[in-house]
């Protein structure tokens, strides 16, 4: 009788957990799987279409919104806009959060610590459609506080202030309005690794003499070599994905030739241009290229560090 209850109440137990585990494939058959129909609309004339599921299902197959995007200038100059802004970043944003967790990790006073810990990584939680906003108004040339700043410096007048918002000062104003807005939530995961190297390490070289720089020199970075050549690679498998509404938010008149990444552009041709099937092929095309650049880093990380990321 005894083991009878034991066995329904595993029984029940076991239930709940198919029910969970069932609502999560449910999410991603729908939002994730059965979208990827879709991706037929690549290689169908749906452009201008009104009904998008006529072409869908019942149009011929070609490649010519392949062509077509592949002899669009505007595609390329998109394409190297969306290069040139993500190597940027990947060559200035990638190092900051490891520079931060490694002068967290040389802070003794705790409620310090983890008082600046929580300040940095509030800017993440802001959407950057309301954290652009708030770029936008402090480098506005006549009420920002930026400009004030730069007079100080000796950068700018107050009869001729610098206008921020136009597309020669795109690309410092993004990088470092990104490196503020990540990172504190980017360096979670290095201040983590740091966490579970053993402190005998670091006492074997305090008595041997080394100071904090040496310590974080030949210890810490050394034994987070292979979080760091991870993550590298997982940030070189993006250069061709970015975030919509952080560049989205930026674009004017007047910086839409540098702002315009791909993200921007699929948008613009697929909903205000509405050729759905040039969108989808654009789309398609980074999702390839993207694979590619994934699978290529994760066997650079498996030959650097015997590590992949799968």
């Amino acid at each position: 009788m005894i083991k009878a209850r034991e066995r329904h109440k595993r029984n029940i137990r076991d239930f709940q957990l198919i029910v969970m585990a069932a609502a999560g494939i449910v999410f991603l058959a729908v939002f994730a799987y059965l979208p990827m129909f879709g991706i037929a609309l690549a290689f169908k004339d749906g452009d201008k279409a009104l009904n998008i599921m006529r072409p869908l299902l019942l149009g011929t197959w070609t490649l010519d919104n392949f062509r077509g995007l592949f002899m669009d200038e505007t595609f390329w100059q998109v394409l190297a806009n969306t290069l040139t802004i993500n190597i940027l970043l990947l060559i200035f944003n990638f190092p900051m959060p490891i520079l931060f967790a490694l002068l967290m990790n040389e802070v003794n006073v705790k409620f310090l610590k983890k008082g600046v810990q929580t300040l940095c990584n509030i800017p993440h939680f802001i959407s950057w459609v309301v954290y652009g906003g708030i770029i936008i108004s402090l480098t506005n040339p006549s009420t920002g506080v930026v400009n004030p700043i730069l007079e100080v410096l000796g950068l700018s007048t107050a009869e001729h202030p610098i206008d921020l918002n136009l597309a020669k000062y795109f690309y410092p104003k993004i990088i470092i309005a990104s490196i503020l807005k990540g990172i504190g939530w980017g360096s979670i995961i290095y201040s983590a690794a740091i966490a579970g190297i053993n402190p005998e390490l670091y006492e074997a070289a305090v008595m041997d003499g080394a100071g904090r720089w040496r310590r974080a020199w030949n210890i810490t970075v050394p034994m987070i070599k292979p979080t760091i050549i991870i993550f590298l690679f997982l940030n070189m498998s993006n250069l061709l994905s970015n975030s919509f509404e952080q560049f989205y938010v930026f674009q004017t008149t007047e910086n839409l030739e540098t702002t315009r990444v791909l993200a921007t552009y699929t948008y613009n041709v697929g909903f205000t241009w509405r050729n759905y099937s040039t969108s989808t092929a654009i789309s398609l095309f980074e999702g390839l290229v993207s694979v590619v650049l994934l699978l290529s880093s994760n066997f650079l990380a498996k030959r650097l560090t015997g590590e992949g990321i799968f």
